[in-house]
């Protein structure tokens, strides 16, 4: 496969060739969750769009390092300066210990991801975890010259930094509009500039969360533990730096301003990353907004937005079905559709499973070979072209209906030199499970229960009984399954 893998880089705003600057070394980072609660279909998107990207460098044989953090300290309320920490808030509200509240959300989120299928990171660290880290950056930054100290918390100086430097040039944001569109608020006295942001913030006689610091005892910004645990896992520079479209600004564009101050010379990241938003009827998803679903509530189906429950692979392939940079709006009429879709690509999988290679094949047919060949390539086309799982998906399907047509004896397997068929195989296989990372929800006990109850079906119509007939495949309609006569014997699939 010649094909090259191109990401668009939010920095440059254009597609880029993927280079690693250490091949075949890779450094990927993801903002992971604020531990405050569970799990929402938002921070599915996240995990499902880089779980893909990360399999998928995999594939290509890089070496990667894949780093998501947790957001356990610093994050305050309305994402500002100011105000309770939000894992602080919970915490007493629920009388417990901010880390009970942490390790709580921690636990759920991998439980969700796991169910979602997604692959653990190679590091996961903590930002509670990388206090002395981050204190040291903040150390380098004043000693540039790009922060100052007031009462006890630090301030990243923005106007300094962009005195020789482009603060915004991640978000396209021009200093000047960001001046005329800032109003004072609360705790801005302290600031020389409305635009400067905590890199180290004195805690209040009544904040829970405080550590030691040269300055005060308090706590880190929120931006401040990415750049700090970044540069500590994958170095001044690494590859590639993810997350939701949200966190571009400011998180993301004082992560770079950070890095920079701090060494004079580097983006951190060379190449950032963003997906874009689930939405609810045009309006972004958000515990925020009070719109959001979490992820066990779309597996129960307990929620007043849901028709239904949904298991996670329909979840999963409901968000691959759209490309990562593109809106995914929420719907049961979508939900529904994605679930029709996992389930046909699942029915490939049982397809081919049992398709076998003649021992005696016929004349190969030159012609439906290369067409065949053409259409496995056109799977990675999606995949190179911007991670675009939406046209991966597509390509699948065309890929099916030969797959489909071979299993019928509409087309002859015979009529494929053994490299075709194997390669087919092998592109479906990889790309569904290994890559899209997909796999068949387990029917369990019920899969012995089907032989039995297919044997009973083929003796009813061995003895003409079809009122059995009809009662079976009723019944088993009723679990989504479907009976297939076939010239070849009788066979079950899932219901599309």
């Amino acid at each position: 496969m010649q094909q090259k893998l191109n990401l668009y880089n939010t920095l440059t705003r254009k597609k880029e060739v993927f280079e690693p600057i250490h091949a075949p070394f890779v450094g990927m980072y993801l903002c992971g969750p604020t531990v405050y609660g569970e799990p929402h279909l938002g921070h599915a998107r996240s995990a499902v769009t880089f779980d893909v990207l990360y399999r998928y460098l995999k594939y290509l044989k890089y070496k990667v390092r894949f780093v998501r953090n947790i957001t356990d300290v610093g994050h305050l309320v309305n994402d500002a300066d100011e105000g309770e920490d939000k894992i602080a808030k919970i915490a007493k509200v629920q009388h417990l210990e901010p880390m009970e509240v942490v390790q709580h959300y921690t636990n759920v989120y991998h439980r969700d991801l796991e169910k979602l299928n997604i692959l653990s990171p190679d590091i996961e660290p903590r930002a509670s975890g990388h206090i002395i880290e981050q204190i040291e950056m903040i150390k380098e930054i004043l000693e540039n010259g790009f922060a100052y100290e007031v009462n006890g918390s630090v301030y990243f100086d923005v106007p300094a930094y962009n005195k020789n430097h482009n603060y915004g040039k991640l978000s396209g944001r021009i200093i000047e509009d960001l001046l005329s569109n800032t109003r004072e608020t609360e705790g801005q006295d302290e600031k020389r500039s409305p635009l400067d942001f905590a890199l180290w913030k004195k805690a209040s006689p009544a904040h829970i969360m405080r550590w030691p610091s040269p300055w005060s005892d308090g706590f880190p910004g929120w931006h401040l533990e990415c750049s700090a645990m970044s540069r500590k896992y994958l170095g001044e520079n690494f590859d590639i730096h993810g997350g939701g479209l949200d966190l571009m600004f400011p998180h993301h564009e004082c992560e770079i301003a950070q890095s920079q101050a701090s060494h004079s010379h580097s983006d951190a990241a060379k190449y950032w990353v963003h997906n874009n938003m689930i939405t609810v009827n045009g309006q972004k998803m958000g515990k925020s907004l009070g719109n959001f679903i979490n992820l066990s509530e779309l597996f129960s189906g307990n929620h007043e937005m849901l028709e239904q429950a949904y298991n996670p692979m329909t979840i999963r392939f409901f968000i691959l079905q759209a490309h990562y940079r593109s809106t995914l709006d929420f719907s049961n009429e979508a939900l529904q559709a994605a679930r029709k879709g996992y389930t046909k690509l699942m029915n490939g999988l049982r397809v081919l499973d049992k398709m076998q290679y003649p021992e005696e094949g016929a004349t190969p047919d030159e012609k439906l070979n290369e067409e065949l060949l053409k259409l496995t390539e056109d799977c990675f086309r999606g995949l190179n072209d911007d991670m675009n799982t939406a046209r991966t998906i597509a390509s699948l399907f065309n890929l099916l209906k030969k797959i489909n047509s071979l299993y019928l004896g509409q087309l002859q397997i015979g009529n494929l030199t053994r490299g075709t068929f194997d390669t087919i195989r092998e592109t479906y296989r990889t790309l569904v499970l290994d890559i899209l990372g997909l796999k068949e929800e387990p029917l369990g006990d019920q899969e012995d229960m089907l032989k039995l109850v297919l044997d009973f079906y083929k003796e009813a119509k061995e003895i003409k009984a079809y009122d059995k007939v009809d009662a079976i495949r009723a019944e088993l309609k009723k679990q989504g399954i479907v009976i297939k006569d076939l010239k070849t014997g009788i066979d079950w699939a899932y219901e599309e």
